[in-house]
């Protein structure tokens, strides 16, 4: 499948708190991302074929990234955005809480260092850790702070 063609699918899990709506992401694992913060983290997600329908798919990939049964609960559809390289993401919001570290994530395999014929194993993400809305817009994949908006209007409709 051409990069243009991939999709991915994903949870956002929030929570209310004092400081206002929290978002847990994932830092995403690997060399490539290891000294980042800002751009290196993402909601929790992973490809899925065109005959596997988007919300199971998010709520396997919540459970292979994370190590963790998925959150129940309405899941309120943020849509979906094109991310720089050609990959569509479609996200859903799901409130609920759990401990960062209760997570155990999945690995990928990768050569590195490049062209060393070594195979290593890394963390789909190496850390997850709650954000504020405004700090998640600083660190997440720039397409995805649409889902970070989309997740603020919901929660300000619902308020009123």
């Amino acid at each position: 499948m051409s990069p243009a063609g991939r999709r991915s699918a994903g949870l956002l899990l929030f929570r209310h708190t004092d400081d206002g709506t929290e978002v847990l992401l994932g830092h995403m694992g690997g060399p490539y991302f290891a000294r980042r913060d800002a751009g290196a983290w993402t909601v929790p997600k992973g490809e899925y074929e065109p005959d596997e329908p988007a919300l199971q798919a998010a709520r396997r990939e919540f459970r292979e990234e994370l190590g963790l049964p998925p959150p129940e609960g309405e899941a309120i559809f943020l849509g979906e955005v094109r991310q720089a390289g050609g990959k569509t993401v479609t996200v859903w919001a799901v409130a609920g809480d759990l401990d960062p570290a209760a997570v155990r994530p999945g690995t990928f395999p990768m050569e590195w260092p490049p062209r060393s014929g070594r195979i290593q194993e890394f963390p789909e993400l190496d850390r997850v850790a709650w954000f504020t809305l405004d700090r998640a817009r600083e660190v997440i994949i720039t397409a995805q702070t649409a889902f970070l908006d989309r997740l603020a209007e919901h929660s300000h409709r619902h308020e009123e």
